[in-house]
């Protein structure tokens, strides 16, 4: 079977275009119209698709080539039944498919010339007087085949001094982005989109109120400026654009290129000022939309400082691990742009009154950090429930009587530890993680508690807690919480954990919610034991009640085995024989 060899398409009067990102690599399987190149012009990116499916055979061109229409980007050997053609035909067929593809997604999005052409062509047939001193509607010029594309920047505002060739707006479709750049100069009186709008050709950006009588001049310039630019060379063409634009995607020094006017209008539209000169092609820019990723907060690491997938993808998992600016937005210190929060309020505590400030402990930085990550990314869900200590509590008083003398105080976060074990025996399904789409179920019974200490909360886990006995449980409880409160804790007496009880019982409450100490599904919170009245049949008789709460991981259980899962320990507290059984 014969290759087929892909070619780049009509991409309009550019005679290069710098190939900025290549997005298959050999033995790739690809379907037709999947992209293959980012390509970049002066004002424009798009991506090139492929004409047909295959297995790519040969990839034809590297970051940083320049390409052209018919140049070769990769040799495909197509699916079973997928071309029947060969040779010579096989890639002129090819090529034509590639012309016509790229004029439908790429091409058609119109490079920076024609766009620029359009517009001035369309300026100069507008009256005399909105060019010389009156006020002028900019117009969205022949934007390809597209009936709509969206509007993903805004680059000036009310008030701001533009010059002509300025661009005003980034709009992007489904392959391509494009800055859309202003038929002539002056002030602009009102602009008349939004990020979000979906914009076609005619649509009015903004009214610009030329300065004196150069609007006027430039719009009897723009139909033989029109005329002449397609024979230009994009140098020259370059060259030719006002030196006060100082947009360009990226700098010859590597970084994102700065600029001045629309840097001021994404900060009144409440937007990092980065935002709009993140360097990144379209697909980039989508998913990262699709992440709720702001990719000013992203460092590139792609030619010129370029953003690609990759490093959206470690960003977000940087932010949710809790490292970077994704943990100072979790920590409330940050403006949560990462998750497409409202910036974080910004108060002067002091003009109230008399304040404090007080450093957070290295201890609550790390868990407030985890905290967060664990409530967004764990779909919590709370199971309450009660259970009759009466019978337990009254054991509990008798061992301690029995070991007065040897100084062990049994507590009743040993029996709890010892009755949770049973019931994950039971429902092995609360004694799991989650790794991506598998969940690992564990052999073992490491159980964690969370220690109340002057620094914060920390959790020692009890290892092998299937193997100990209720008085092992109660000293082991006691060592490790006296470790905790001195801050003697080894990360390994912390580690290891299949599942977590947090006890409020020596303070009070009813029931509360505890959040999950990720990668476990499932934590038990514990409330103060209260005396409740309880019908036996005959008379109300009064019960000494523990109650429960069990937040779990709704991914992995479900609420009737949790209910299942709470009403079985309540049996097991109630008539502690059964953990015998």
């Amino acid at each position: 079977m014969s290759n087929t060899q892909i070619k780049v398409p009509d991409i309009g009067d550019f005679d290069q275009v710098e190939v900025i990102e290549v997005l298959v690599k050999e033995g790739d399987t690809i379907e037709a119209e999947q992209s293959l190149i980012t390509v970049e012009s002066d004002k424009a990116s798009m991506e090139i698709p492929a004409s047909e499916g295959g297995v790519v055979k040969a990839v034809k061109v590297k970051v940083g080539d320049k390409v052209a229409k018919g140049s070769v980007i990769v040799e495909v050997q197509a699916a079973e039944g997928g071309s029947a053609a060969s040779g010579k035909a096989e890639a002129d067929t090819s090529a034509q498919d590639a012309g016509q593809a790229g004029k439908q997604d790429a091409g058609q999005a119109k490079p920076a010339v024609k766009e620029a052409a359009a517009v001035q062509a369309q300026s100069s047939s507008q009256p005399a007087g909105q060019g010389g001193g009156g006020v002028a509607d900019i117009a969205v010029p022949d934007i390809g085949d597209f009936d709509q594309v969206e509007v993903i920047e805004v680059l000036v505002k009310e008030g701001d001094t533009i010059e002509a060739e300025q661009s005003l707006i980034t709009v992007e479709s489904d392959k391509a982005s494009m800055e859309i750049p202003a038929s002539q100069g002056g002030v602009v009186k009102s602009v008349k989109v939004k990020v979000g709008d979906k914009v076609a050709k005619g649509t009015v950006i903004a009214q610009v109120e030329a300065a004196g009588g150069a609007g006027q001049q430039a719009g009897q310039a723009a139909a033989p400026a029109a005329s002449q630019q397609p024979e230009q060379q994009p140098e020259q063409q370059q060259a030719q654009a006002p030196q006060s634009r100082q947009a360009k995607p990226a700098d010859e020094g590597g970084g994102a290129a700065a600029r001045q006017e629309p840097a001021r209008s994404l900060k009144e539209a409440g937007q990092d000022e980065g935002a709009r000169l993140a360097h990144a092609s379209p697909s980039v820019r989508k998913f990262a939309r699709e992440l709720g990723v702001n990719l000013a907060n992203v460092q590139g690491s792609g030619p010129k400082g370029r953003i690609t997938q990759d490093d959206v993808r470690e960003y977000v998992k940087k932010a949710l691990g809790g490292v970077g600016q994704g943990a100072a937005s979790a920590a409330g210190s940050a403006d949560g742009a990462a998750l497409g929060l409202l910036p974080w309020p910004k108060v002067d505590f002091g003009k109230f009154g008399p304040i404090e400030a007080k450093p957070l402990s290295r201890i609550k930085k790390i868990s407030g950090a985890n905290l967060h990550r664990n409530w967004v990314m764990i779909p919590h869900v709370t199971n309450n429930d009660e259970a009759d200590i009466t019978d337990l509590e009254a054991l509990r008083v008798t061992l301690n009587k029995e070991n007065e003398k040897s100084g062990l105080k049994v507590t009743m976060l040993a029996f709890l530890i010892k009755a949770v074990v049973a019931a994950l025996k039971k429902f092995p399904e609360f004694n799991a993680s989650l790794d991506g789409d598998n969940l690992v179920l564990k052999q073992y019974y490491h159980i964690g508690f969370a220690a109340d200490t002057p620094n914060g909360l920390v959790v020692p886990v009890i290892r092998d807690a299937d193997k100990k006995g209720v008085a092992e449980l109660a000293q082991l409880t006691g060592e490790l919480a006296k470790k905790a409160r001195e801050g003697k804790l080894s990360p390994a007496e912390m580690q290891g954990g299949c599942f977590s009880i947090s006890s409020l019982g020596g303070i009070g409450g009813t029931h509360f919610t505890p959040i999950i100490n990720a990668p476990e599904v499932a934590i038990l919170g514990v409330s103060r034991s209260y005396q409740k009245p309880v019908w036996d049949g005959k008379q109300f008789q009064p019960r000494l009640t523990l109650p429960l709460s069990l937040s779990y991981d709704h991914r992995v259980i479900d609420g009737a085995a949790a209910a299942r899962f709470n009403a079985y320990l309540c049996s097991l507290l109630a008539d502690f024989r059964r953990i015998a059984l």
